[in-house]
């Protein structure tokens, strides 16, 4: 069955082009015109992807993400004509697995949706378990444990973690990591990256202010450390 994918934007124009194009992808959508509809309909049709408009009346789309996350782990594309740092950097922060800023090419809302569904279906495909200091990876099952307790992590979170973990004291470089965790040469903000890794630290590391884990490499990017 191919995939339902839920447009949330109170703009008609905005949700009859992602309609159109998602459609003619084989995609099967639906749509809502506020916060609150969206969530009832996420919760009774159980979309596959969900593409969010920011700027929503009523519960506004990060209030939208912050409830998604609480409620089910559901692939979210934000969709905001926002410019600002902060907006992106808290949505991302949320949860949120991408996002497209308006105006839009409805090919790359497509691109980005199957993006986002590959890499969401199935990330990791080496089988096994990968152990790296007190870490114990769970690489089929998306799980890991630090010194025998479990830690949960979003999908980017833990993908960004064995991309590092795999190669200790290997220094990736921001854009590395983004077109890791996104499955395609990504163009965008690449200083995205950077709140996935703050949420990261902050579950992963004991002190996450002072991490053993995964190093900045100043003016380059990241490194899981080889010495943890």
């Amino acid at each position: 069955m191919n995939e339902l994918i839920l447009v949330v934007d109170d703009e008609a124009e905005i949700v009859k082009l992602a309609r159109d194009y998602l459609k003619q992808a084989s995609f099967r959508v639906l749509s809502a015109g506020d916060g609150v509809a969206a969530l009832a309909m996420a919760r009774s049709e159980q979309p596959n992807l969900v593409v969010l408009d920011l700027a929503l009346p009523g519960m506004d789309g990060l209030d939208v993400c912050r409830r998604l996350r609480q409620e089910s782990d559901v692939p979210i594309i934000m969709l905001t004509a926002r410019v600002e740092e902060t907006d992106r950097l808290i949505g991302l922060e949320l949860g949120a697995d991408d996002y497209i800023t308006k105006p839009f090419s409805p090919r790359e809302l497509v691109a980005r949706v199957r993006a986002v569904l590959r890499r969401t279906k199935g990330e990791v495909r080496e089988p096994g378990i990968l152990r790296v200091a007190d870490l114990e990876i769970h690489l089929e099952g998306h799980r890991l444990t630090r010194a025998g307790e479990p830690i949960t992590l979003s999908r980017i979170e833990f993908n960004l973690l064995v991309t590092l973990a795999q190669h200790p004291g290997l220094t990736y470089t921001r854009a590395q990591l983004l077109e890791r965790i996104h499955g395609y040469a990504y163009d965008g903000y690449d200083r995205s990256i950077d709140a996935h890794i703050k949420n990261l630290r902050r579950k992963l590391e004991p002190n996450p202010s002072d991490p053993q884990y995964v190093h900045t490499v100043y003016g380059v990017g990241y490194k899981f450390n080889e010495l943890a």
